[in-house]
């Protein structure tokens, strides 16, 4: 049993991201020997890995729901706001950017549209062909049962129970606050198991795919990556600066060079806005930022400041709704950008948030849990660039809006 747990230590010491690269070579190098040699081991052996992948996308959907409800809930009701100067600009900063950045997230998609290597390619319900019958089947979606809503992934569902349970404890006393602390923590801790078990998860998920389509799927993660990538850099280096510009009305780029040198360097490598805290209220020391402010607003953007994040879930989503034929009218893409806007918002720097927050903006294309669940499988594959990437952008807006918010507040 010793023996078990150093190897259990040893395992998890090792970077999460190196494991998740050697899972990804193994699968690939299995899944390329399973389709090309007529071998019954590697076979057989390739069938038991996929099987592993499957087992990891099950943990996802089991614990997906939960997790949403808790953290959006537990943010309403833990949450503390003051009235702080210049924190009112810095919420209306995070907003506004996030709002755009999952707008620059749906652009991209329709300018390079992309498919998935999925294994459940169709649809078992009707696909809403307006805004109207979106708006519509939202409406009936936000009264389900709650626990029905939990049962069956019913996001939207979940999402309006858990903010009307967050408002209505809002003010409940201080005990029942930490019980939701603990529960917060609780589940944050059940999903980094399930991540730190990603590598086989994506070993059995890349030998999958490529058994099945060949250097196609590996292929289409390099497009996938690209397309993310240049959308969060387009975020980075244009929409989060003219946000910055109109509102100090001068020159933002030494200011964002700043942040993204000393904070978003950081955020890269450790892949976590939370963690980040700490750099980010160095760096606001250093800015000679107001105190009270910046205590308040960076840890406040690890939470609701997720950039980076919006245009993943809508590049995702749009990647599902792509590959499964759906038709996508202006409306519905616009809801699309509010909603993964939301969920951005409620993926709070938990460890692959953005990715778990997916199946809230499927579900507006009626698109099976099953398959939300393969799409966030995909992203845990693609995640070794996607979300070091993702929180560097995200991390450093924090320090960058902030350090906008006092120079305006002062003025």
């Amino acid at each position: 049993m010793a023996s078990f747990g150093k190897f259990v230590n040893m395992y998890k010491d090792k970077n999460l991201i190196i494991r998740i690269l050697i899972g990804v070579a193994l699968g690939a190098v299995l899944g390329y020997c399973s389709k090309n040699f007529d071998i019954e081991f590697v076979k057989t052996l390739a069938r038991g890995i996929e099987t592993i992948g499957n087992l990891f996308v099950g943990a996802l959907k089991a614990v997906a729901p939960i997790l949403v409800f808790i953290l959006i809930s537990g943010s309403f009701i833990t949450k503390q706001f003051s009235n702080t100067r210049g924190l009112k600009v810095v919420v209306i900063l995070y907003i506004t950017s996030t709002l755009l950045a999952s707008l620059i997230g749906v652009i991209a998609s329709f300018m390079f549209p992309l498919t998935l290597i999925l294994q459940e390619t169709s649809l078992n319900q009707s696909v809403p062909t307006s805004l109207v019958e979106v708006l519509n089947g939202m409406l009936f979606k936000m009264v389900d049962n709650p626990i029905n809503a939990l049962a069956t992934g019913n996001y939207v569902g979940i999402l309006t129970w858990a903010i009307g349970f967050g408002i209505a404890l809002r003010f409940s006393n201080q005990a029942t606050k930490h019980i939701f602390d603990d529960l917060s923590n609780g589940v944050t801790k059940i999903v980094q198991f399930i991540i730190q078990l990603a590598p086989f998860g994506i070993m059995g998920l890349v030998t999958n795919s490529v058994a099945t389509a060949g250097g196609e799927a590996l292929l289409g993660y390099l497009k996938l990556i690209i397309v993310l990538v240049v959308a969060m850099g387009f975020v980075a280096f244009v929409t989060n600066p003219l946000i910055a510009a109109i509102a100090m009305r001068k020159n933002p780029y030494p200011l964002l060079l700043t942040c993204l040198k000393e904070s978003g360097l950081y955020a890269f490598f450790t892949r976590s806005s939370a963690a980040n805290i700490p750099v980010n209220l160095n760096l606001c020391r250093k800015l000679n930022l107001d105190e009270e402010l910046y205590s308040i607003s960076i840890p406040l953007g690890a939470t609701i400041n997720m950039t980076g994040a919006a245009v993943v879930i809508s590049i995702l989503t749009m990647c599902a709704v792509f590959t499964l034929g759906i038709e996508v009218s202006f409306g519905t893409a616009l809801l699309l950008c509010f909603v993964s806007a939301l969920g951005a918002c409620g993926a709070g720097g938990v460890a692959g948030g953005s990715l778990m927050l997916i199946p809230l903006a499927t579900s507006l294309f009626n698109i099976p849990n099953s398959t939300a669940m393969e799409v966030i499988a995909v992203g845990f594959i693609i995640g070794v660039i996607q979300d070091s990437v993702e929180t560097a952008i995200n991390s450093s807006a924090d320090v960058l809006y902030t350090a906008v918010a006092s120079e305006v507040s002062n003025k």
